[in-house]
C-alpha cells in the first residue's frame, strides 16, 4: 500500500497540465492507430492530432479520396471529421500537411463502444470459468478490434494517453489480446457483432475498487453537492474525485464513440443514497462533454448501458447493495425512464458465484451479463423492434383485506410471467400507519410469500401483517445483497427468461 501511494503521488506530481510535455511532431493522437475502428456515423468520425506548425493546413484522405481540410490551432492541435464512404473494407487514412504525410492502414468504419467501471468490468476473459474455450474462439471474430487503456490517475484533465498508458492499441482478436481484455466488454462485442454487418470497436478503460466520483468531472460532482457525503481522500489516490475522469475518460473526448457500457457501484455501497444523483449526473456530463469535444460527432444523448449489481456474500444480509441497485435506476426501478433516457441495463441479481476464485463479489457469469446487455442495446441503442429486453415489472397493486392478500399485476397483463419460487417479497407492517422506508426502525419488514399466481399476476400472503392492527406501508422485492440462487429468483419473463428487477414501493396500501 505504501508503494502504491508513493507511485500515485509521483504520477500526479508529473502532471502539470492537460497537454503533457513531449516533443511535438506532426502526428495522429495516440488513440488512432492501424487496424482501428472509426465511428461509421451518422455524424462522421472525429480525427485529430498534433503539429508543431500552428496555422498549417491539414488535408485528410480516405484511400485517395479527399475527406476535408482543417487548420492547426494555437495549441498545435488539428481536428477534423471524416465520413464513412460506405465500403466494406479497411481504408488507408492519411493526413497531409506542409510537413509531410502520416498514414494509418486497415482503418474500418463501425460502431465504437467505450467500456468503463470498476473490477467487474476489468474482470478479464482469462478469468472466466471457460477461459480456455473463449480465448481460442477468436478466428471468427476478426471484425472486432480492441483498445485498452492502462490505469492512470491525474489531478488535471489529460488531452490524450501517453504510449506507456495504452495496454492494447487497436489489436485484432487473438488468444493473447483477448485473454487480458474485459470479459463483459469482449462478450458484448462478440454477441452484438452477430446482429450487425459492420465492425465493432471495443475500448476498455476501468480500474477496480473505484467510486463513481473518481470517474466524474468537477461539473458532475457539483450537480450533487446537496447530497454529497463522499470525502475525497488525501493524499490523492484512485478513489479521489475526478482523477479517473481526468486520466482515463477525458483523453477520449475528442474521439467519436457510439455508446458506453458501465459496470460499477460496489465501491459506492457505503454511500448508496448519493448514487441516485451521482450516477445520472455522470451520464449527463459524459454525454455533454463527448458531444462538445468531438465536434458534435458523438450523439448528445448517446446510448448508455450498465450492469445492475450482482450478488455478493452468500448470506441473508440486506446490506446496502439493494439501495445501490435502486439508485442505479435513479429510483425508478427500471430503465429507460424520465431521468435516464436512452439507457439500458442488465439485471444481474440472480447470478451469484460464491465459489469464484476472484472472490464472491466477482462472479464469473459474464456471458449472461453480456447477453442481457446486448438485448438492451438492440432495443434501446439500435431501435430494433420486437426485442423483448426487460424482465417483468409491477403495474398495479390490489390489497384484499378480507383474505389478507395483495395481488401484483405485471406489465398490465400483457406479458406472461414465470414464477420460480415463492420467496423474495416483503411487506412493511406499520403500527403508526406511516409510509415505510428502505430501513424501517419503528416498524418492520416481514416476508410475504407468493400464495398463488396466474399468467401475469401473483398474490402475496400478507397474514404476517395483521391488518386489524397494522397498515401495510411498503412492498419490496428481492431486497437483499444476494437474494436468490442461480437464476432462481421469484419472477421471470416466461418468454425471454429475464429476471424481474428489484423494486421498492413506499406508500400506504389501503
Amino acid at each position: 500500500m505504501k508503494w502504491f501511494i508513493f507511485f500515485s503521488i509521483i504520477s500526479v506530481l508529473n502532471l502539470t497540465s492537460g497537454y503533457e510535455k513531449r516533443a511535438v511532431t506532426f502526428s495522429f493522437s495516440t488513440f488512432y492507430a492501424n487496424h482501428m475502428v472509426l465511428q461509421r456515423g451518422p455524424r462522421g468520425a472525429s480525427v485529430w492530432g498534433h503539429s508543431p506548425k500552428k496555422g498549417d493546413k491539414i488535408d485528410l484522405y480516405l484511400d485517395d479520396q479527399h475527406s476535408g481540410s482543417i487548420t492547426v490551432d494555437s495549441h498545435g492541435i488539428w481536428q477534423g471529421v471524416v465520413h464513412n464512404p460506405g465500403g466494406n473494407h479497411g481504408y488507408t487514412l492519411t493526413a497531409s500537411s506542409t510537413l509531410g504525410n502520416i498514414t494509418l492502414k486497415d482503418v474500418w468504419f463501425g460502431d465504437v463502444w467505450l467500456c468503463s467501471g470498476q473490477s467487474n468490468m476489468a474482470f478479464t476473459v482469462g478469468q472466466l470459468a471457460n477461459a480456455t474455450d473463449e480465448v481460442m474462439d477468436t478466428a471468427s471474430h476478426q471484425d472486432i478490434r480492441l483498445f485498452k487503456a492502462k490505469p492512470r490517475l491525474s489531478t488535471t484533465p489529460l488531452t490524450e494517453f501517453t504510449r506507456g498508458n495504452i495496454g492494447e492499441q487497436w489489436l485484432l482478436p487473438t488468444s493473447a489480446s483477448v485473454k487480458y481484455f474485459s470479459a463483459v466488454c469482449w462478450l458484448f462485442g462478440k454477441y452484438l457483432s452477430s446482429h450487425v454487418s459492420y465492425p465493432i470497436g471495443l475500448v476498455e478503460s476501468d480500474w477496480g475498487g473505484t467510486p463513481v466520483e473518481a470517474w466524474s468531472s468537477t461539473d458532475a460532482i457539483q450537480k450533487c453537492n446537496s447530497t454529497q457525503r463522499h470525502i475525497s481522500p488525501s493524499p490523492v489516490n484512485q478513489h479521489s474525485n475526478n482523477v479517473l475522469w481526468n486520466g482515463m475518460i477525458h483523453p477520449f473526448l475528442k474521439s467519436t464513440i457510439y455508446g458506453a457500457l458501465w459496470y460499477q457501484g460496489e465501491a459506492n455501497s457505503p454511500n448508496a443514497f448519493d448514487y441516485s444523483c451521482r450516477f445520472p449526473a455522470m451520464i449527463d456530463d459524459w454525454r455533454s462533454k463527448f458531444h462538445s469535444a468531438s465536434l458534435q460527432t458523438v450523439d448528445a444523448m448517446f446510448p448508455f448501458g450498465f450492469v445492475q449489481l450482482a450478488p455478493n456474500r452468500n448470506t441473508s444480509a440486506i446490506g446496502s447493495f439493494p439501495l445501490v441497485r435502486w439508485a442505479q435506476t435513479a429510483n425508478h426501478g427500471r430503465v429507460p425512464n424520465d431521468r435516464l433516457t436512452n439507457v439500458f441495463m442488465a439485471v444481474a441479481l440472480d447470478l451469484p458465484d460464491y465459489a469464484s476464485p476472484r472472490g464472491h463479489i466477482h462472479p464469473r457469469l459474464k456471458h449472461d451479463v453480456a447477453a442481457r446487455l446486448v438485448l438492451g442495446a438492440l432495443a434501446v441503442a439500435y431501435n430494433r423492434s420486437g426485442i423483448d429486453y426487460q424482465g417483468p415489472y409491477p403495474s398495479s397493486y390490489t390489497l384484499h383485506r378480507d383474505s389478507n392478500t395483495l395481488t401484483i399485476e405485471y406489465d398490465n397483463g400483457r406479458s406472461p410471467i414465470d414464477v420460480r419460487n415463492t420467496n423474495g417479497f416483503q411487506i412493511c407492517c406499520s403500527l403508526s400507519h406511516k409510509v415505510c422506508h428502505a430501513y424501517a426502525h419503528d416498524y418492520g419488514w416481514t416476508n410475504a410469500p407468493i400464495k398463488s399466481h396466474d399468467t401475469s399476476s401473483i398474490t402475496l400472503d400478507t397474514s404476517n401483517c395483521s391488518l386489524s392492527h397494522h397498515a401495510i406501508g411498503g412492498i419490496r422485492y428481492e431486497w437483499s445483497e444476494s437474494p436468490c440462487d442461480l437464476k432462481q429468483c421469484a419472477i421471470y419473463g416466461a418468454a425471454n427468461y429475464l429476471p424481474s428487477p428489484p423494486f421498492i414501493v413506499t406508500r400506504l396500501f389501503q
